[in-house]
């Protein structure tokens, strides 16, 4: 049976709560739900902006990536929740942005994109990140 291991990097937030940034079984990576949230400090930056939001979000999930010798490359799913609908726009163009930026191959990672209660009013966006790796 494959080991199973818990990611960490200083370079994304570490988790508020009793769970880990990531997760690796054999080829499987996991990241967890990212939010706005500066690494250094711990802050919830850029409120009522959505799309600053979702590239810091990105680049958290970023960052977690790269500690597990991984990258956008390897991501086949991304799942983001909005609070608001409306938002859906902001966040797409911020998203597409980042994301295409970094899959350089072309193919981009499936996506599922939901409107959702968040468990902070200061996060507009929280971003999964599902990876296969090599």
């Amino acid at each position: 049976m494959t080991e199973k291991a818990a990611i960490f990097t200083k370079n994304a937030p570490a988790p508020a709560h009793s769970f880990s940034q990531a997760v690796r079984k054999g080829p499987i990576l996991q990241v967890s739900g990212q939010g706005p949230v500066d690494a250094a400090t711990g802050e919830y930056l850029f409120p009522g902006d959505v799309q600053a939001q979702t590239t810091l979000v990105l680049s958290n999930i970023e960052a977690i990536l790269r500690a597990a010798n991984a990258s956008f490359e390897d991501v086949v799913m991304l799942r983001v929740y909005l609070t608001t609908r409306s938002d859906f726009a902001a966040m797409n163009d911020a998203y597409h942005e980042f994301v295409s930026s970094r899959v350089t191959s072309g193919i981009l990672p499936a996506r599922t994109t939901v409107a959702a209660e968040l468990p902070r009013a200061e996060m507009l966006v929280e971003i999964d990140a599902l990876a296969v790796l090599d």
